[in-house]
């Protein structure tokens, strides 16, 4: 099957919520500071979505920082308040620690606890929105809702998931400790730091005899053949229910291939830059036909609102839920010499329909607050998808005398 077909102008090989591309310095080389600090700005100069430059004069960066930078944490530090300038929270630097954290999550295999942290709307609280299965931090009775107030003594309060990660993240063995609270409830906990190998992906069969498959993240490489994989164990049921609920989003990639998936026509996504247009269209091959129904919430984030709104947009799914997080914004991922890299906003998108969903999210065409209703709403939509199919397809055969 074809992946999926382009149209428009090229716009970059590899666009991605986090897209890879390393510049390996050469063997042997010694980075200098200053390097490190003027490729970043390079970097930005050619990449960066907006032309304007959130309204500062770039050029005037090139050289802002030169009497400052006398060694590479110095380079570091410059490089973090030139992107600062920006006041785009998703273009941001990565020191080579936090650089091989992200690759090791796209592998599919981290040294951590086992959460996914969001940041509250007022940016003043450290939320978790997931655990993984049977991981460290679900184990030492961490929850979905959970807010981290404290790590390691350090006060939380403010605290982005990056800088979270940067104090969470350690050695396999050795303990972080957590100050937690969930509503008036609050506690400490200690988890032993432990390798992960983060599956993406789960399927199961409901007793109703719909299928039910749960995408929790899009950065695994692995994430577009787990969903293959789960596609295939509900083939027999008579329809699916896909749970996008609290995936933070990833790679654009796995959006892109696993809608391809699901859509029998139709664009997924166009994305916009500097360097003009690009629309990705379903290659018209799906996998399945089953009727589904996904679920989404406020955590419902980036690669996640794609895939949604693309199934929305063409016809091929409803949404159930509340409105999602509302990130319409695309990340590249570039190496910078000596180990570290920069995450810069190349391009918005737009949903199949021509919406830009950037701080407003995706609507659902069902709203329902309570979890459990969602689901139990979701059932009851395809049960009576799926009767009206079997009556329409009944009444289409020919009657006889």
């Amino acid at each position: 099957m074809n992946l999926f077909k382009r149209v428009a102008t090229p716009l970059l090989s590899l666009l991605l919520v986090c897209t890879m591309t390393y510049q390996q310095p050469a063997q042997g080389h010694r980075s200098q500071p200053t390097e490190i600090y003027h490729r970043a700005w390079e970097l930005v100069r050619d990449n960066y979505f907006d032309s304007n430059f959130a309204g500062k004069n770039w050029a005037e960066y090139e050289h802002k920082y030169d009497n400052q930078i006398k060694s590479v944490p110095d380079a570091y530090k410059a490089v973090k308040l030139m992107l600062d300038s920006l006041n785009d929270p998703y273009t941001r630097f990565l020191d080579p620690k936090a650089f091989q954290d992200e690759n090791d999550a796209i592998d599919a295999r981290i040294v951590g606890i086992g959460i996914n942290l969001q940041q509250s709307k007022d940016q003043a609280h450290l939320i978790v929105t997931r655990t993984i299965e049977d991981g460290p931090a679900e184990k030492a009775g961490v929850r979905s809702g959970d807010e981290i107030t404290a790590i390691d003594g350090e006060a939380a309060i403010g605290m982005t998931p990056e800088q979270a990660a940067e104090h969470i993240r350690g050695k396999i063995g050795t303990p972080v400790q957590l100050a937690l609270k969930h509503g008036a409830l609050a506690k400490s906990v200690s988890i032993t730091r432990q390798e992960i190998c983060i599956h993406a992906v789960s399927a199961k069969h409901l007793d109703n005899g719909l299928g039910y498959i749960q995408l929790s993240t899009f950065i695994s490489n692995d994430a577009s053949r787990e969903f293959r994989s789960a596609i295939q164990r509900v083939s027999d049921c008579d329809g699916i229910i896909l749970d996008l609920r609290d995936n933070p989003g990833g790679l654009l990639s796995n959006a892109l291939e696993i809608a391809d998936m699901l859509l029998e026509n139709g664009a997924i996504v166009s994305t916009i830059s500097r360097h003009g247009r690009h629309t990705d269209l379903s290659s018209g091959e799906p996998l399945t036909k089953q009727p589904i129904v996904v679920l989404v919430d406020e955590e419902s984030a980036s690669a996640s609102e794609i895939l949604a709104s693309a199934l929305q947009d063409n016809a091929r799914s409803i949404l159930v839920g509340t409105r999602t997080y509302g990130k319409g914004l695309v990340q590249e991922i570039n190496r910078l010499p000596g180990g570290a890299a920069i995450h810069i906003t190349v391009s918005r998108y737009l949903t199949p329909g021509g919406s830009d969903i950037n701080k407003v999210g995706v609507a659902p065409d069902i709203t329902v607050t309570s979890k459990d209703d969602q689901m139990k709403v979701a059932v009851a939509y395809l049960k009576e998808k799926i009767a009206s199919l079997k009556t329409i397809k009944t009444s289409s055969l020919p009657q006889g005398n």
